[in-house]
């Protein structure tokens, strides 16, 4: 028999999990919009409960719809399954309590995402979870933050807004010399630019809304296991047992969707999964240009008298540039900066006199979109916090999109000529 090849990703992007003939012939999977799903017999409804059964019950537990997202979202990241949530932060907060409990400490980078950081540093500190938070590229501040008590290390694959890269591969490691797994936060990246089980990580998160959806129209996030981490020999994780006792590889996977998801309700809409699907067939075509464009915008605003400096991994001056061109492949950087302006006054001003970007607090949607960081999502932050997390008044953040790019250079260029000193 002949072994078929391995597709490349461009290809699995968008044939991956495609099942038509069981879509009456469509190739795109059918909204199952339904609370619940009727069962021939009292027999195999039961069995179905047991779960001796792949079967559908309940909405909050698992949907059609949703499967075929997990399923292929576990391919293209290269995991061996997967749960998918209403939200990025859902999908965070299922994937770190599946291994926590009261008393328990976590290490993580510092520059975590505005909700991430609320969530570990306050949330969690009030069921004594204690995160120690570590810059997440000192791989030595990293290793010494690490106690007994500790049961996992958490890193973004690319740190929002600061956009520092940490060594996966390097992290990774060291968390595995002392019996942790590594969660990773692979939302900026996507699995276009890397797949960080393939660098050693046991668990990989999105927030789909961003750019694995794209297009600003669907809120979601993901799970995905490796299966590789061996939860009983590390000796930290014995509330696991029964687990994989159950099933196996799938043991974590299996209580973040038992303990947490299902009693939480962290289910996804059945609309939004099927718009994230709809969103990855393009991912690679616009990871593409998103890349491309980032670079050409940082380049753009590297000249520009008004801008005092330009963040982003592409810049071969970014202190994460090798660590990103290794990780990511020479596929490009992402499509995420930062620029510095005179200050808040002139930042604002930067917004206001903005014609074709938008002014919105999110990121990864095909469109150019910008915010101020400081006096929005780090409003409520003190000073001392908003420095140490690098949130000074100064900084834009640019999600860059997919548009011409002369054309998102023409309206920040127009913006930049009319700032008041």
């Amino acid at each position: 028999m002949t072994k078929q090849p391995q597709l490349d990703f461009h290809t699995r992007v968008i044939h991956a999990c495609q099942t038509p003939d069981q879509w009456g012939g469509a190739t795109l999977p059918p909204i199952v919009q339904a609370a619940a799903q009727a069962h021939p017999t009292a027999e195999h409804l039961s069995q179905t409960f047991a779960g001796q059964t792949d079967d559908h019950i309940y909405m909050r537990l698992t949907n059609p719809t949703s499967r075929v997202l997990e399923e292929k979202l576990a391919n293209l990241e290269g995991g061996l399954g997967a749960v998918v949530t209403g939200s990025g932060m859902a999908a965070i907060a299922d994937a770190c309590m599946a291994l926590l409990r009261a008393g328990d400490e976590f290490v993580c980078g510092n520059s975590l995402f505005m909700s991430t950081y609320l969530l570990f540093a306050n949330v969690f500190a009030k069921y004594n979870i204690t995160a120690r938070f570590v810059e997440s590229t000192d791989l030595a501040a990293l290793e010494a933050a690490i106690t007994d008590r500790t049961r996992f290390v958490y890193l973004e694959t690319v740190g929002n807004p600061k956009l520092d890269v940490p060594d996966l591969r390097q992290t990774a490691a060291i968390a595995h010399s002392h019996g942790l797994p590594l969660i990773v936060d692979n939302t900026l990246a996507t699995p276009y630019l890397c797949r960080p089980l393939e660098l050693g990580a046991d668990v990989v998160i999105n927030s789909t809304t961003k750019y694995l959806s794209g297009h600003g129209d669907a809120c979601g996030g993901v799970i995905i296991d490796s299966g590789a981490f061996p939860w009983m020999d590390a000796g930290r994780f014995p509330d696991l047992r029964p687990y994989v006792d159950r099933k196996g590889p799938l043991a974590y996977l299996d209580k973040v969707w038992r303990e947490h998801h299902i009693n939480f309700g962290t289910t996804p809409a059945p609309l939004h999964s099927f718009l994230t699907l709809l969103g990855l067939d393009t991912l690679a075509l616009r990871m593409e240009r998103h890349c491309a464009n980032a670079t050409a915008v940082a380049n753009f605003l590297s000249q520009r008298p008004e801008v005092a400096w330009v963040n982003y991994p592409g810049l071969v001056d970014h202190p994460g540039h090798a660590t990103a061109l290794a990780q990511f492949g020479g596929r490009g950087f992402g499509g995420l900066l930062t620029f510095g302006l005179k200050n808040k006054e002139q930042c604002h001003q930067c917004i206001d006199h903005l014609q074709l970007i938008y002014h919105l607090a999110n990121i990864g949607d095909c469109k150019t979109l910008i915010i101020h960081p400081y006096s929005t999502q780090y409003l409520s932050f003190p000073e001392s916090l908003r420095q140490k997390l690098s949130i000074t008044p100064d900084l834009l953040r640019l999600s860059v999109g997919i548009e011409a790019v002369q054309d998102i250079c023409h309206d920040l260029g127009h913006s930049l000529d009319r700032l008041i000193a």
